[in-house]
């Protein structure tokens, strides 16, 4: 039923010079955005640098400084629901003005994680320097730190990083900063976008890194959005909320959440279109931070360190079972070891996604006190790439060849409706996704091998 393809996966799609940053076909771009160059600059009342300061072995940019010059900006930030959070997140989301943010000081080569009270007064010190080099209030200045976790903060070499960064600061400065942001990343991670709203044209840029130690309850990542559009507080918090769970909440590679994760959106205002509540401005401009983090969080996952395929998996369920069954079943298909091995070989093996789901829901019923396993098997209909190959919880005939093919793409789609009503009772209730990455042999080198 499942004969083994050819060990090679194809390679993950990732982005060559010329190419639409929208490339994958789960994340559309609407048609009031249009892509600008990756040399296109930040959004008005913005300026960036990046920075080799020394923190990390490779020599390459590790500190990098975004300032809004804003007199009145808004920002809204999400952090890692981790209960072992680094310092930089403890200190940002304890101590900063989330709603009013005006410069970010991010560094890779160190996440100065598990540091202790140290780490706290390390990162304290980097932010308050910081501050001076961008004449604004410390509780004003967000920090997000990437790299191994244990290891202290080189603080000399991040307040010398910050003097060089506070020269270097400009318009374009995005390039350098999104440099100085990445670690195994393989590709760059950035976009410049235009969007055409009813009250004018407005700028949204991103910068994202991560490609390891991804299966957030937020976004094992880090990113920065800037606009140079005029939100409310309330609105750009809104909107980055629900756009980050309809994006880096959707995305795993390897079932670990990072100490780290930060995303924080900033306005400037520069553009002099404000964007209202509950307006037309407000749904166009939430329609393209949708689409651009989705890109991006798929990005992520075809950045998996050593990933030469990605899926989506889709769960449904009838209504009743409850949105946490669907979800704990999507993640264990996108967290399963041997799923992802079947998708980095184009093994059409779909058997294992039964498995992971029948394992990952009786372990749910009983962390919730519901007993052992219920008196009659789950019935599931599976299909890969619009291929039935389970109905009711049965096999059934299907094209091998086709099926062959499909699996051997660069993104494949896994669909499970789970039929927990009586039959004929086929109304569909909770659905979810997840987009995964596999898992090859050079993701188990480069972990083996890394460790700054």
């Amino acid at each position: 039923m499942s004969a083994r393809r050819d060990s090679a996966a194809a390679p993950a799609p990732a982005p060559l010079a010329g190419q639409p940053f929208f490339r994958s076909r789960w994340a559309a771009a609407p048609a009031h955005v249009r892509e600008l160059g990756l040399d296109a600059g930040l959004p008005g009342g913005f300026r960036a640098a990046g920075v080799v300061a020394g923190l990390k072995p490779s020599g390459k940019a590790d500190v990098g400084l975004l300032v809004c010059d804003a007199e009145r900006p808004t920002s809204a930030a999400r952090f890692t629901a981790s209960a072992t959070a680094a310092a930089p997140v403890l200190l940002t989301r304890e101590r900063c003005r989330l709603e009013a943010l005006r410069a970010i000081l991010a560094n890779s080569g160190c996440a100065n994680a598990a540091t202790g009270r140290r780490g706290l007064d390390d990162a304290a010190k980097t932010q308050g320097a910081a501050a001076l080099a961008a004449g604004v209030d410390p509780a004003e200045v967000a920090l997000a730190s990437t790299g191994g976790i244990s290891q202290y903060l080189a603080v000399d070499a991040m307040l010398k990083g910050i003097l060089q960064a506070r020269e270097q600061l400009r318009a374009d400065g995005d390039v350098d900063f999104q440099q100085a942001i990445q670690t195994t990343d393989a590709f760059e991670k950035r976009a410049n976008l235009e969007v055409r709203l009813p009250s004018g044209n407005v700028r949204l840029s991103a910068q994202c890194k991560g490609a390891g130690m991804i299966s957030p309850l937020f976004a094992t990542m880090l990113c920065f959005i800037e606009t140079d559009a005029a939100l409310s507080a309330e609105t750009a918090d809104l909107l980055l909320g629900v756009c980050v769970k309809r994006s880096f909440e959707r995305v795993s590679v390897d079932g670990q959440l990072s100490t780290n994760d930060t995303a924080i959106l900033m306005c400037s205002g520069a553009s002099g279109v404000s964007v209202a509540p509950a307006s037309e401005d407000e749904l166009r401009l939430g329609e393209a931070l949708d689409a651009l983090l989705r890109e991006l969080a798929i990005m992520l996952v075809a950045d998996g360190e050593g990933a030469g395929r990605i899926a989506r998996v889709i769960v449904r369920d009838a209504p009743g079972a409850g949105a946490d069954t669907v979800e704990t079943a999507a993640r264990a298909v996108a967290n399963s070891p041997l799923v992802k091995a079947a998708l980095h070989s184009g093994d059409p093996n779909w058997g294992r996604i039964v498995q992971a789901i029948g394992g990952a829901l009786a372990q749910h019923a009983r962390a919730l006190g519901r007993g052992d396993a219920p008196a009659a098997p789950l019935a599931l209909d599976v299909a890969i790439e619009g291929i039935q190959v389970c109905r009711a919880g049965a096999a059934v005939p299907y094209d091998e060849p086709a099926l062959a093919r499909a699996v051997a793409r660069a993104e494949v789609e896994y669909e499970v409706t789970m039929r927990t009503r009586p039959p004929g009772r086929d109304t569909i209730g909770a659905e979810t996704e997840v987009f995964f990455s596999d898992l090859s042999h050079e993701y188990v080198t480069l972990n083996a091998d890394y460790s700054t």
